[in-house]
């Protein structure tokens, strides 16, 4: 077994995070998520203009675990902004309904005012 530390699965993630301005790790692709809470996720992102990239985790089973084990967060999806972890499906979308999910985005310039 490898060490948590320095998997292959945990790199990618962190290297994905850094990469990318906004990142769903989800189940499925954002063109056709595999789970509701995918698709919620995919479908507010959408709803606000946020370009993403959403990595499908069901293509790998330490990736499916790592980007828990990175987070400490236990569900998928996972959305990351700035390299910030944000939260699942359920903190998106009450982030997305009390209007804080459209705040951040645009303090963080990933969406126009």
């Amino acid at each position: 077994m490898t060490d948590a530390a320095t998997s292959p699965a945990l790199d990618f993630i962190a290297k994905t995070v850094a990469d990318h301005p906004v990142v769903v790790f989800m189940k499925g692709v954002p063109d056709q998520p595999r789970c509701g809470f995918s698709s919620v996720v995919v479908q507010i992102l959408d709803h606000l203009g946020v370009e993403f990239v959403g990595v499908d985790v069901l293509q790998d089973e330490d990736l499916r675990q790592g980007v828990k084990t990175f987070t400490d967060w236990p569900t998928i999806p996972q959305l990351y902004v700035k390299g910030e972890f944000i939260g699942g499906s359920d903190i998106v979308r009450e982030m997305f309904q009390s209007g804080e999910l459209k705040t951040f985005l645009t303090e963080q310039g990933v969406i126009a005012a």
